[in-house]
């Protein structure tokens, strides 16, 4: 009977420690994409409690958000597409960045600088000054449009084949799994085929 109680601890442990692993895996990849930055005043000093806004501008989906009192903010899972982030604070013109890109498995950051001056006045900036280098994670992801799918010559018409265009894949001609438990014959960045998602 003792040993049967340590069995269920020693098998209880076990399972314990292997959620663990496997939930820092689940984490790692996604298809959505993070808006995130730093809110800060002319002088660059941390402006906390600020609302953040994240708008989609093709669907209407509103995220909101506060900052931090270090002064950021983090808006995850944003679904792909174009977002407005507005960021308002008593006693600051309102910021408006527009035009924000969000792609697969991306971290865009926004940064503001709030002026000083009435909430009814706002600031506007052109998302195309958003800075094009991923600076945040080492994370990466790829879309291939419609348009390129469409007028690229595919060998056998296989359109998963499409997949070794998105930077850091790479695959066997033979496309023969690299490892049981793969998803898919390719390899991205390195990893074995079963950690693709």
């Amino acid at each position: 009977m003792v040993l049967g109680e340590n069995m269920k601890g020693f098998l209880l442990v076990r399972a314990a420690i292997l959620l663990c692993l496997l939930a820092g895996l689940g984490t790692a990849q996604t298809f959505r994409g993070t808006i995130l930055g730093s809110v800060s005043d002319q002088s660059g000093a941390a402006v906390g409690g600020a609302k953040v806004t994240v708008k989609n501008i093709g669907t209407g989906q509103v995220r909101e958000t506060t900052t931090t009192g270090d002064c950021t903010y983090v808006a995850p899972e944003l679904s792909l597409g174009s977002y407005t982030v507005t960021v308002e604070k008593p006693g600051f013109k309102r910021s408006v960045t527009n035009e924000v890109k969000v792609d697969v498995a991306s971290e865009t950051r926004v940064d503001a600088t709030l002026q000083a001056g009435e909430v009814s006045t706002t600031v506007e900036v052109s998302g195309e000054i958003v800075p094009l280098v991923e600076t945040t994670s080492d994370t990466q992801g790829g879309i291939i449009e419609s348009s390129v799918a469409a007028n690229l010559p595919v060998n056998g018409r296989d359109y998963t084949k499409l997949i070794y265009l998105v930077p850091g894949v790479a695959g066997s001609p033979d496309q023969i799994s690299d490892s049981p438990g793969s998803y898919g014959t390719f390899s991205l960045n390195g990893a074995r085929g079963r950690a693709n998602n």
